[in-house]
C-alpha cells in the first residue's frame, strides 16, 4: 500500500520573492495624457516654438449640465486653461480645434472673449463644423482657418425651455444677438448687413432660419481668413512666434 508522506515542518523561513517592477509612464508623459483625457488639450513642443493645442468640441456645456452621453466642452475647463497659457512662459502660441454644434451663448462667448484679449499668437482650425456660436470662437483667434470640407450654421439666437411672450424677451433676444454680430464683425471681415442677411435667410434649413457656409464659402464670405489644414494652421503659429 503506498505511503502519505507530509512534509516536516521547517524551521527555516519561506523565501521571500519580489514582484516585477512595475513600468510606469514618465510624470511629463503621464499628465500629457491625462490632460488629453480630461480637458482635450496638449503641448505641442518643437523646434521652431511650443504650442499649446486645445480642442473646443461637441456642445458647449454652460451654466446647466448637459446629459452625461452628450459630448461637451465645459467653460468652467477652458476659462482657466486659456488664462493660464496666456500667463505660461513656456507656452509660445495657441492652436485652437473647433468641431462644434453650438451651444450656451454666453458661456461661448466668454470663451471667445478670453480667446480675443490674448496676446500670444493664437489660430483657429474649424474641421467638421463651427456652427452657431462656434462662429463667435473660430473668428476669436487672431489666424482663422477653415478645411475644405467643414460648415459654419449662422442663425439667429434660439432659446430652450419655457419663454415668457412679451415684448421684453424679444428686446432681450436682439440683445443677445447683438453682442454676438458686435463680436463676430469686429473680429473678422465680414460686413455687418450681410451678416445679418445671413442670419435671417429663410428658405436654405429645412426646420430653422439662417444660413450654411462651407469650406471657401466662409472665406469668400469675409468669415474666415484662409482655407486649409493643420500643416496651415501650425505653419502661420511658427511664422507669428518667430516673426
Amino acid at each position: 500500500m503506498p505511503k502519505l508522506i507530509l512534509p516536516c515542518a521547517s524551521n527555516t523561513s519561506p523565501a521571500v520573492t519580489e514582484a516585477p517592477p512595475q513600468v510606469s509612464e514618465p510624470p511629463t508623459q503621464a499628465r500629457e495624457y491625462d490632460a488629453i483625457r480630461e480637458m482635450g488639450s496638449a503641448e505641442l513642443d518643437g523646434r521652431r516654438g511650443s504650442i499649446h493645442c486645445l480642442t473646443i468640441v461637441g456642445q458647449i456645456e454652460g451654466h446647466q449640465l448637459l446629459p452625461q452621453e452628450t459630448k461637451s466642452t465645459k467653460y468652467e475647463h477652458v476659462m482657466p486653461q486659456l488664462a493660464a497659457i496666456e500667463e505660461s512662459p513656456e507656452i509660445e502660441g495657441l492652436l485652437i480645434l473647433l468641431n462644434t454644434v453650438g451651444g450656451d451663448i454666453e458661456a461661448g462667448l466668454g470663451i471667445a472673449e478670453l480667446i480675443a484679449g490674448m496676446t500670444k499668437p493664437t489660430c483657429s482650425l474649424v474641421l467638421g463644423g463651427g456652427h452657431s456660436i462656434g462662429v463667435p470662437l473660430a473668428v476669436a483667434a487672431k489666424r482663422s482657418i477653415i478645411a475644405p470640407t467643414a460648415a459654419m450654421t449662422i442663425h439667429p439666437v434660439r432659446l430652450t425651455g419655457v419663454v415668457i411672450g412679451v415684448s421684453q424677451t424679444y428686446n432681450y433676444f436682439a440683445k443677445i444677438q447683438e453682442r454676438i454680430v458686435e463680436f463676430v464683425t469686429r473680429r473678422s471681415s465680414i460686413p455687418r448687413a450681410r451678416f445679418i442677411e445671413m442670419m435671417q435667410r429663410t428658405g436654405e434649413l429645412a426646420a430653422d432660419v439662417g444660413t450654411v457656409l462651407y469650406g471657401a464659402e466662409a472665406v469668400e464670405a469675409g468669415l474666415i481668413d484662409a482655407v486649409g489644414g493643420l500643416s496651415d494652421a501650425l505653419a502661420w503659429l511658427h511664422g507669428a512666434i518667430n516673426s
